[in-house]
């Protein structure tokens, strides 16, 4: 792995550490990671016809997604557009959560 792919991984998961959620959609969806299949639930959730290969690009795409659903659950109610969904912002933590610990075992501490 050269340094810069090692570089661009550690500030993905220096994103994802920055990232507040209320207890209960985290908890929900840590407990959602068990029954995770990527080949599936990933082009699902992602709407892509082939499952893309693990990594960093995956990693952000689900972050942008992500953080699209919070905007929708913390918006104004008076608001209109399409409504905030908690199942799908669910899965789509579910992902990224599994997503950044498959991308996390790439990265290995320098000795």
């Amino acid at each position: 792995m050269s340094c810069q792919d090692r570089e661009s991984i550690v500030t993905v998961l220096q994103t994802l550490a920055r990232i507040k959620r209320p207890q209960l959609l985290l908890r929900t969806a840590r407990h959602g990671t068990r029954d995770y299949n990527r080949n599936t639930d990933l082009r699902r959730i992602l709407r892509v016809p082939a499952t893309p290969p693990p990594g960093v690009a995956t990693v952000r795409a689900l972050i942008e997604l992500e953080a699209w659903q919070n905007e929708m659950r913390t918006r104004p109610p008076h608001e209109i557009g399409t409504p905030w969904r908690a199942a799908r912002h669910v899965e789509v933590l579910i992902a990224l959560i599994a997503e950044a610990g498959i991308m996390a075992e790439v990265v290995q501490p320098v000795a």
